[in-house]
């Protein structure tokens, strides 16, 4: 972590007999994964900015055992999500944010069935809110300004949970525009990371799923990619390296744009 970023974690803040108002769940992909630690910063620095009092698991995090569901072992995943909300429930955990919509989908729609009842929002939902609330804006330095950006649907964030409008909050307050591919929203298209296919190589076919998505997104000739997951971050820039477009074109996460346009 950055070191001007103190980031308490429950145990400590149990320990001061205090409770955060919300518990920032970072994901192994935020935790671990080298590009979406920069997520994982942006994020504490806009919760910072805005005075939220959040805090991190830290190492009482466990995954919440998304990709083992997926990939056909509900044993694995049980023994995972049950380890993590007897951690939850210990610290009285209400409500809960997090950058990964896997994780986002799982905490929300398949742990209360085993006794893990809280209230999930997607990072991309609290910026909405915090930009409807007046609490972010961007900055007269507009460094977003005459930028084209396209936005990738994470496909757990969108035609699994309906959110399609918080991550567009995000970019149509900038000073930008917003292009649309050509399937988007209900009709977008996965990036070919979801169901476990991030941690195994694919089957042969015509094309990779990301060549095909990133295809899409240069055909609206954009200057930024956004996406809001941090499976989609890997299989975009992934693709935009395969064209060698790595100058011309950015894979940026919406919190990292946010931060920046806040100069954070």
């Amino acid at each position: 972590m950055d070191n001007t970023l103190h980031i308490p974690t429950m145990a400590e803040m149990a320990a001061k007999g205090e409770n955060p108002e919300i518990l920032f769940w970072v994901g192994c992909a935020g935790s671990f994964d080298e590009r979406a630690q920069h997520i994982t910063r942006d994020i504490c620095k806009i919760l910072n900015h805005v005075g939220l009092k959040f805090a991190i698991l830290g190492t009482e995090e466990g995954c919440t055992g998304d990709p083992a569901k997926r990939a056909g072992n509900e044993f694995l995943f049980q023994m995972q999500a049950q380890m993590n909300i007897q951690t939850l429930n210990t610290y009285e955990i209400k409500k809960i944010v997090t950058a990964c919509p896997h994780c986002f989908n799982t905490l929300k729609n398949e742990y209360p069935a085993l006794g893990g009842q809280y209230e999930v929002v997607h990072h991309s939902q609290l910026i909405q809110q915090l930009i409807d609330e007046g609490k972010l804006k961007q900055t007269e330095g507009k460094p977003f300004k005459g930028k084209r950006i396209t936005f990738h649907d994470p496909c757990y964030l969108g035609r699994g949970n309906n959110v399609y409008e918080a991550p567009r909050k995000a970019l149509e307050v900038l000073d930008a525009q917003l292009v649309e591919m050509k399937r988007c929203k209900s009709n977008g298209l996965c990036c070919g990371a979801g169901g476990a296919q991030m941690f195994k190589e694919p089957e042969k076919g015509r094309k990779d799923i990301n060549i095909e998505r990133i295809d899409e997104a240069l055909q609206t000739d954009p200057h930024i990619i956004a996406a809001a997951c941090p499976f989609c971050m890997t299989m975009l820039k992934d693709g935009v390296k395969n064209y060698n477009k790595e100058q011309e074109v950015q894979v940026l996460d919406i919190a990292e744009i946010t931060a920046r346009a806040n100069e954070l």
